[in-house]
């Protein structure tokens, strides 16, 4: 299976369903299983993920097959195609969205062609600001930050997972 994962402007197409941080061993995002809708009777699959983050604050933040495990005070919503984490204010943690084709052809130019041409089997969109161990990670819709190093407008195709190391990412 090949997943594109979505942040920022920048897309990482890869056949790995997971991401790292490196520099701590830590996977801190596994993609189980994506959602397909199917005729029915043929019973449906949702997006299901593993996830172990901090939200900004420290509070550790554990989902286990779209099961909270460990949450602190933060709102989990679990749908058939996106996990949206929010604080209690509302702002958003972790936003994992699996985007559908419509939705995906309106992305910026740059990773429509890649899309296109590489043709993945899933597109998720990723957005929040959270942290994994001592890494820091924003998403916002035009760039990534790593660290405080922003990255907009990359394409990326790699063989295994995507990598997050303390002030990068790699594929």
């Amino acid at each position: 299976m090949k997943y594109a994962f979505i942040m920022g402007s920048n897309s990482f197409i890869v056949p790995g369903n997971t991401l790292v941080y490196t520099d701590h061993n830590i996977n801190f995002l596994r993609i189980n299983s994506i959602y397909q809708d199917r005729p029915a009777g043929q019973g449906s699959t949702v997006l299901d993920v593993d996830l172990d983050i901090k939200d900004t604050d420290g509070t550790v933040i554990k989902i286990n097959k779209n099961e909270p495990a460990q949450t602190g005070k933060n709102d989990v919503a679990v749908h058939q195609d996106r996990l949206h984490i929010t604080r209690p204010d509302g702002n958003t943690i972790i936003d994992i969205h699996q985007m559908d084709e419509d939705s995906a052809m309106r992305l910026e130019h740059n990773i429509i062609a890649e899309l296109e041409a590489l043709a993945p089997d899933v597109v998720i969109r990723i957005r929040g600001n959270f942290m994994v161990d001592d890494l820091h990670l924003e998403i916002d819709n035009e760039k990534l930050f790593v660290n405080g190093n922003a990255y907009a407008n990359s394409t990326q195709t790699g063989k295994l997972n995507i990598q997050f190391h303390h002030d990068s990412v790699e594929i």
